[in-house]
Order: structure tokens, then C-alpha cells, then sequence
């Protein structure tokens, strides 16, 4: 297996984060993972509130400036992706949804990615499933089947919920590094297309 280059973008305020906490295990168990298939792993990791200003102005003036179109370069050129969000408002935080707001929409393409987020408790879980997992699925991404949601009582010092995440966390590693060995179904152009329209017309009409 070939080398993998792996971006993590987390959108977390504080520092540290919970966010930036479960961007790293991720990464590292993703590391690990793929060096277990036989393939080295390099890791980049980008704290998107260091971007905040040039999200917003982007947004606005239609264009990235250097140190923002740096970073969405990187995310469109690696070859695996690990997303991270704190929990706002039931939903993604504004910052991290704004971010891929501004980078083209085919950047992701085909792209694999492991989904997380982080709260103040359990019950925002469900924003993997119906936020995250659907922005994603609508950049065409290949989000790995777990996406991994850590809340306060995840961070416990070797109890049941810790040795929980970690396996979480090592579950959506394995499966990013098995989405590598999955081959995409080639586009089928439809055979009605590039017909000119009087044929186009004929057969609709025999239809």
C-alpha cells in the first residue's frame, strides 16, 4: 500500500480543546492503523481558529487569501481526511461549516473521512448522523461507517467510557484504512446523451 498523507482540520475555541483531544487520538490511531496494512502515514493537523478572520472574509470577498488557500490546498490534495467539530447549538459549529462553505465543492470528492465532534453531553451525538454525515455525503465523500463522538464523562482516567471511545476511535481508524481497498464504481455515461436530439426525440417517441 502507498504512502498516505492524512489532514486533520478540528474546529475547536479553547486550548487545548475536547476537540483538538479526539482530533489527535484519531490521527493517531489512523497513523497506526495504516502502518499495520504496510503503509506509512504522515499526519498535518489545522486548528481552524487560527483561520477564523480569513473564513469570514473569504465568504465575503469571494476569494482566499495566501495562508487559508495554503490549508484548502491541503485538505483537497490529501489522500484521507479527519474532520472534528465541537457541538453549537444542537448543530457543526458556524466556524467548521463555514470552512468547507468556502472550499470547492469537488475538493472532497471521493475523498475518505472519519467524522467526529465533541459536547457537553451524549445526547448531541445525533449531530454526526444528521448534520455532519449529510454535509459530507453531499461533497461526495466516503465518511467511514463510525464517526466518533466524545462528551465529558469519554475522558475518564481508564474507566468503561474511556476503553468505549478508544475503541471507537481504533473501529473508524480500521475503517478508513479499508475504504482504501474499496474500488469506486466507474461513472456510466447514459448512452441517450450524446445522441443528437432528433434520435433523442425518435426514441422517446417509440417509447
Amino acid at each position: 500500500m502507498a504512502d498516505r498523507r492524512i489532514v486533520v482540520v478540528t474546529a475547536g475555541l479553547g486550548v487545548p480543546s475536547s476537540s483538538r483531544m479526539l482530533a489527535d487520538q484519531l490521527a493517531g490511531a489512523a497513523r497506526q492503523a495504516f502502518e499495520t496494512s504496510g503503509a506509512r502515514a504522515s499526519v498535518s493537523t489545522f486548528e481552524l481558529r487560527e483561520y477564523a478572520v480569513d473564513i469570514a472574509n473569504t465568504m465575503v470577498a469571494g476569494y482566499a487569501p495566501p495562508k487559508l488557500d495554503a490549508l484548502i490546498a491541503a485538505v483537497s490534495e490529501a489522500d484521507a481526511l479527519i474532520a472534528v467539530t465541537p457541538v453549537f447549538t444542537a448543530s457543526m459549529s458556524g466556524l467548521f461549516k463555514s470552512f468547507f462553505d468556502v472550499i470547492d465543492n469537488t475538493a472532497l470528492d471521493g475523498k475518505p473521512v472519519i467524522l467526529g465532534a465533541t459536547g457537553g453531553s451524549a445526547r448531541h451525538s445525533m449531530v454526526l448522523d444528521y448534520a455532519m454525515r449529510p454535509m459530507f455525503s453531499y461533497l461526495r465523500a466516503r465518511a467511514t461507517p463510525t464517526a466518533v463522538y466524545a462528551a465529558p464523562e469519554d475522558w475518564g482516567s481508564g474507566d468503561a467510557e474511556t476503553a468505549n471511545l478508544d475503541s471507537r476511535v481504533r473501529r473508524a481508524a480500521s475503517e478508513l484504512v479499508a475504504l482504501f481497498g474499496e474500488q469506486q464504481p466507474a461513472a456510466r455515461p447514459d448512452p441517450l446523451v450524446s445522441l443528437p436530439f432528433e434520435q433523442l426525440l425518435a426514441q422517446t417517441q417509440r417509447g
